[in-house]
């Protein structure tokens, strides 16, 4: 109940009452049918989140009345129930919307190419046409990248150039006599069951699959990289774009990040350990998601943001299937491009299907840095790495043989590095409103709430700020002054 009177999201909406035009609400249930599902309250002011309920008199003729206009007016039929509550006295209406199988979902008066909406950012808008096109893949159960390229061909030549490029690539990404020992050959036979060729007749036609992994013809799929100076894109460092196969894309991306991160030493005797200060397996890993789970209908473009205080990769296409941002932590993942992610990882470059994200956290938590954001935003799916404080060095002339040493050395000494841009954001909002909460700021921030309190930690062990009274009812005490020409540095 308590999330339910939090307030609206992606995934819940108020109505103080049913308008008399239906469309109104029948959007935002398409919408939610369309997606990830979602609850429609009536009875609750949208923008006081006040409870001012439906007459008592009028809440089953009011629940009857929407049940017909949500089975008159969408096509297909939408899953829902029904369900009431009493708060504060007084009766609210929930429309549960479950995520649907059938889809496009869409509103019959208007057509599948006018009527069909989705929720991006906690509202609901009319999709575009490349979004509609990929709801009816998901509808009938189909790829993308599995779809016949229509007017390409292919060769024998091409086929077995793209058989053994791929055999490489996996034996270089083995570390042991054993590992290279267990890869076994591709040939055209897993090309054909993993979607990447059709068979038509005694003709072999390639997928847009095929062609992504090889030549590559079309301009979206590529993948642009820069380097910001602070904490947006107001100035750029550096950038790039990287197109040609999938997996060359990966490699450049990954090369650029690890040109322009930090890295220290950790020195053992007369060895030397190059250590990042971002684990790079799960930089390489969340670049080929963003790749391979990527929307190849969206004309947008796979981005590699680095700024001052993350490493920010965003790929066009919110979630589908009814998969959420929780169930990517916990393992849970449903491919966009089955044909692709089949070859990544015969290839060694992605883990099996699910496994990344979960491994991703884990290292960031061994390695002392928050826990990285995962979000949807205006219709695309954004990962954020959080990077550590300014690094004076990682080296140490005694050294020590594990990395998570290594990280715990570089996380204190973030805590005698000048403040990072994001510190100053925080401290800048905290003298502006004393009272606020932690998830309060996060939400002024655009941050995640774990990224506000990973902040708000460090400040607190710098002495910068202590908390006054209850978490309730206090308030934080700035223990700093700024100073001119240098904000908020001690």
């Amino acid at each position: 109940m308590e999330e339910l009177l939090a307030g609206e999201s992606s995934s819940i909406e108020y109505k103080q009452e049913v308008p008399s035009n239906s469309e109104k609400y029948i959007k935002t249930i398409i919408a939610f049918a369309n997606g990830n599902g979602g609850l429609l309250v009536f009875g609750i002011e949208d923008e006081t989140c006040k409870v001012v309920g439906i007459p008592q008199e009028e809440v089953f003729l009011t629940a009857d009345r929407v049940t017909n206009t949500i089975t008159d007016t969408c096509q297909p039929m939408v899953d829902f129930e029904i369900k009431y509550k009493t708060v504060e006295e007084k009766t609210i209406i929930i429309v549960k919307v479950f995520p649907g199988a059938r889809r496009p979902y869409y509103l019959k008066n208007k057509g599948i190419t006018d009527g069909t909406y989705i929720r991006v950012s906690g509202t609901t808008r009319k999709a575009d046409d490349f979004v509609v096109k990929e709801l009816s893949f998901q509808g009938e159960n189909k790829y993308y990248d599995q779809t016949i390229a229509v007017g390409y061909e292919v060769t024998k030549d091409q086929i077995d150039s793209l058989c053994s490029t791929m055999y490489d690539y996996a034996i270089k990404q083995c570390a042991t006599p054993a590992e290279k020992a267990a890869v076994k050959r591709v040939e055209e036979k897993h090309l054909i069951a993993w979607g990447l060729l059709v068979q038509r007749e005694d003709k072999l036609l390639p997928t847009n699959g095929f062609l992504l992994l090889t030549s590559n013809p079309f301009l979206e799929a590529s993948i642009q990289c820069a380097v910001f100076k602070g904490v947006d894109r107001s100035v750029f460092i550096d950038r790039k774009e990287y197109s040609g196969s999938l997996f060359d894309q990966i490699d450049e991306a990954y090369q650029f990040v690890l040109r322009n991160i930090r890295m220290g030493a950790n020195i053992n005797g007369l060895y030397r350990k190059d250590i990042y200060e971002l684990p790079i397996d799960s930089i390489r890993e969340v670049i080929a998601n963003a790749i391979s789970h990527r929307s190849y209908l969206d004309p947008a473009k796979v981005q590699v943001a680095i700024y001052d205080d993350r490493l920010e990769i965003t790929s066009p296409g919110m979630l589908i299937g009814g998969v959420t941002i929780e169930d990517l932590k916990s393992g849970c993942s449903r491919p966009r491009n089955r044909g692709i992610v089949s070859a990544l990882t015969y290839m060694k470059i992605i883990e099996q299907w699910g496994s990344g994200i979960p491994k991703m956290i884990s290292a960031c938590r061994k390695a002392g840095l928050p826990e990285p954001e995962l979000k949807e935003m205006g219709g695309s799916f954004r990962v954020n790495m959080f990077r550590p404080g300014e690094i004076s060095s990682l080296a140490t002339t005694q050294g020590t043989t594990q990395a998570t040493q290594g990280a715990t050395q570089a996380t204190q000494a973030t805590t005698q590095a000048p403040l990072s841009e994001a510190e100053r954001v925080l401290l800048k909002e905290i003298s502006k409103h004393p009272s606020i909460s932690q998830k309060q700021i996060a939400d002024e921030l655009g941050w995640s709430v774990d990224r506000a309190k990973y902040y708000f930690k460090k400040l607190k062990r710098k002495g910068l700020i202590k908390r006054v009274g209850s978490s309730q009812t206090g308030h934080w005490e700035l223990l700093v002054e700024e100073q001119e020409g240098d904000p908020w540095q001690k």
